[in-house]
C-alpha cells in the first residue's frame, strides 16, 4: 500500500500498478507490450434484461462512437517530418481508445456496466506515449502492410468470437453467468487488437504485436 503526495486516499496495489503503466512512465518493462488490457471479470450474477436487450441499448452509444474516429494521415506526417507524436493527440486517441474499448466490451457482453464516456469502469487499458526520437520516421508509410499476418489470424479469431458472444448471451440468460473460458478468450482477442490497433493505426509503438492472446 502506498500513498499519493498531497492526499489521504490510499492506492491499492492494483492501482499502483496502473499508475506505473502509465503512458509516459520513464521506467517502463521492455518485456510488456506498450498497449495492455486487463478487463475485470464479474462473477455476480448478471442482468438478464439488458443483455437480452443489448443490440437495442448499444444503439445510443455507437453513435456517439462512431463520432470520434481517430485519424491516422496527419499522425503519419507529424511522425515523417516532425519525427514526434504530439502528446495532445496521443492523449484525444488514448481516450477514444478507451471508450471505444469499453463500448466493446459492453457489446460483448463482458460487462454490464453501460459504458461511460469518461470513466475506467471494468476496463483497464494504457498506451506508452512514444519518447522524442523513439519512433522510426519511415515506418508509418508501411506499418499497415506489416500487419497484414495479424489481419489474417484476426479475421478468424473475430469469426470465432462472433459465434462465441451468440452462446454467451444464451448462457448468461440462462445461468445468469458469462463462463470464465469465454471471458478470458473474448478479453484476449480485444487485447490483441488492440496492440495491433496501437501499432499500425495509432502509431504509438514500433514494436511488432505478438501473436499471442496474453
Amino acid at each position: 500500500m502506498s500513498y499519493t503526495a498531497g492526499t489521504t486516499r490510499s492506492i491499492s496495489v492494483s492501482e499502483e500498478r496502473r499508475i506505473q503503466m502509465t503512458s509516459d512512465s520513464p521506467n517502463r518493462n521492455p518485456s510488456v507490450y506498450p498497449a495492455t488490457l486487463v478487463i475485470d471479470y464479474e462473477d455476480s450474477s448478471r442482468n438478464r434484461l439488458t443483455v437480452f436487450f443489448r443490440v437495442i441499448t448499444l444503439i445510443p452509444i455507437l453513435i456517439v462512437t462512431i463520432g470520434l474516429p481517430s485519424i491516422l494521415i496527419p499522425i503519419i506526417l507529424m511522425v515523417l517530418f516532425r519525427k514526434k507524436y504530439p502528446r495532445w493527440w496521443f492523449d484525444f486517441n488514448l481516450e477514444v481508445t478507451k471508450f471505444s474499448t469499453r463500448v466493446g466490451a459492453y457489446w460483448m457482453l463482458l460487462t454490464d456496466e453501460y459504458p461511460s464516456t469518461d470513466e475506467e469502469q471494468t476496463t483497464h487499458l494504457t498506451l506508452d506515449y512514444p519518447a522524442q526520437g523513439e519512433l522510426n520516421r519511415w515506418l508509418p508509410l508501411i506499418k499497415w502492410v506489416l500487419a497484414i499476418p495479424h489481419y489474417i489470424v484476426l479475421a478468424v479469431l473475430l469469426a470465432i468470437t462472433s459465434v462465441l458472444v451468440l452462446v454467451a448471451w444464451v448462457i448468461i440468460l440462462i445461468t445468469g453467468k458469462l463462463p470464465q473460458g469465454i471471458h478470458k478468450f473474448l478479453v484476449g482477442v480485444n487485447r490483441w487488437l488492440l496492440r495491433v490497433h496501437a501499432y499500425a493505426f495509432l502509431l504509438t509503438t514500433d514494436k511488432y504485436p505478438p501473436f499471442s492472446l496474453d
